[in-house]
C-alpha cells in the first residue's frame, strides 16, 4: 500500500507538470484551430532561465529560498511571455490566412530553431542545478516509506493556484471573454469590438508563462535540463491535450494527470525504461476510440 502511495505521489507531481503545459497547446487549438509544436521549446527555455536565475542569485548572495523562488519565477514568466509573443507574431500571425498546413510546418521549424538556438547559447552538455528545496514528509508501514517532497508538495499547491486562478481568468474577466468569443468565431467577435490579434497574442503569452512554471518545476524536481528536453515533454503534454480533449482547459490538466499517473504506476509496477510506451499507447488508443478525447467536444460542420 506504501508503494503505491509513493507512485500516486510521484504520478499527480508529473501529471501536473505535463497539464500546466497541456493547457498551452489547447489554448491555441481553441482559439486558432492550430498545434502549437513550439510550445515545449519555450518550456525548455524556462527551465534554462530557471537554471541561470538560481545560479545568478546565489552569485549575488541571494539565497534565502522563497524569495529566490519568486524572483526566478517572475523573470522565467516574463522572458518566456516575450518568446510566446514572438512565436505567435512570426510563426503563427503571417500565415494566419494561408493554407492549413502552412502555421504547422512554420510551427515546426520555429522549434527546431529554439531548439538550435539553445543548444548553441547553452552548449549541448546538460546543466545541472543543485537542489533548492531539500527535505519532506515521511511515512513507514514498516516495510516501505513514502516521502513527499518539499518540491513535490510546491508543484501540487502551484497548480492547483494557478488552475483556480486560470479557471477566473477565463470566466469572469474582459480578457477570458474576448477569448471564449474568438474561439466561437473570430469574425463575429472582431465585428463586436473584440481584438483579436491582441486576444490570440495574450493566449500565446498565457500559454508562455504555463509553460515557465512547469520549467521551473521540473529544474527543481529533476536538477538537470538539456536542450532536447522541450520536445518529449511538449509531445506527451500535447499527448495529455489530446488525451483530455484537445481545446479543452480541464481536459488538458485531467490528460495531465492521467498521464502522469500511468508513467508512474508502469514505471514503479513493470519497467522505467518502457514508461514511453505506455504514454504514448494511450495517444494511439484514444485517438482511434475516442478522437475527441475525454472532455472534448466533437466539431459540428454548419451548413
Amino acid at each position: 500500500m506504501a508503494y503505491f502511495l509513493q507512485q500516486l505521489v510521484n504520478g499527480i507531481t508529473l501529471g501536473a507538470m505535463y497539464g500546466l503545459i497541456a493547457i498551452g497547446y489547447s489554448m491555441v487549438y481553441g482559439i486558432i484551430g492550430m498545434i502549437n509544436f513550439a510550445h515545449g521549446e519555450v518550456y525548455m527555455i524556462a527551465a534554462f532561465l530557471t537554471i541561470i536565475g538560481f545560479t545568478t542569485l546565489a552569485a549575488l548572495g541571494i539565497t534565502w529560498v522563497p524569495l529566490a523562488l519568486v524572483v526566478v519565477l517572475l523573470l522565467a514568466m516574463a522572458f518566456t511571455a516575450v518568446y510566446g509573443w514572438t512565436v505567435e507574431r512570426i510563426a503563427y500571425r503571417p500565415l494566419r490566412g494561408s493554407f492549413r498546413l502552412a502555421p504547422l510546418i512554420s510551427a515546426i521549424g520555429m522549434s527546431i530553431f529554439l531548439q538550435n538556438y539553445v543548444q548553441i547559447a547553452q552548449g549541448a552538455d546538460p546543466k545541472t542545478l543543485a537542489p533548492v528545496l531539500r527535505g519532506g514528509l515521511t511515512f513507514s508501514d514498516g516495510q516501505f516509506t513514502v516521502t513527499v517532497g518539499y518540491v513535490q508538495i510546491l508543484v501540487v499547491v502551484l497548480t492547483v493556484v494557478l488552475m483556480a486562478g486560470f479557471a477566473y481568468l477565463i470566466a469572469r474577466t474582459p480578457l477570458g471573454r474576448a477569448q471564449r468569443a474568438c474561439e466561437q468565431d473570430q469574425t463575429m467577435a472582431g465585428l463586436c469590438g473584440v481584438n483579436v490579434d491582441r486576444t490570440i497574442s495574450l493566449t500565446f503569452v498565457l500559454g508562455a508563462c504555463l509553460a515557465a512554471v512547469a520549467g521551473l518545476m521540473t529544474s527543481l524536481y529533476y536538477g538537470v535540463v538539456d536542450f532536447f528536453v522541450g520536445f518529449l515533454a511538449g509531445v506527451k503534454a500535447f499527448t495529455a491535450a489530446v488525451l483530455g480533449g484537445i481545446g479543452s482547459i480541464p481536459g488538458a490538466m485531467l490528460g495531465g494527470l492521467l498521464l502522469g499517473l500511468v508513467e508512474a504506476f508502469f514505471s514503479g509496477y513493470f519497467t522505467y525504461e518502457y514508461k514511453d510506451v505506455a504514454a504514448f499507447s494511450i495517444l494511439v488508443l484514444v485517438l482511434i476510440f475516442l478522437p475527441t478525447g475525454l472532455l472534448g467536444r466533437p466539431e459540428i460542420e454548419k451548413v
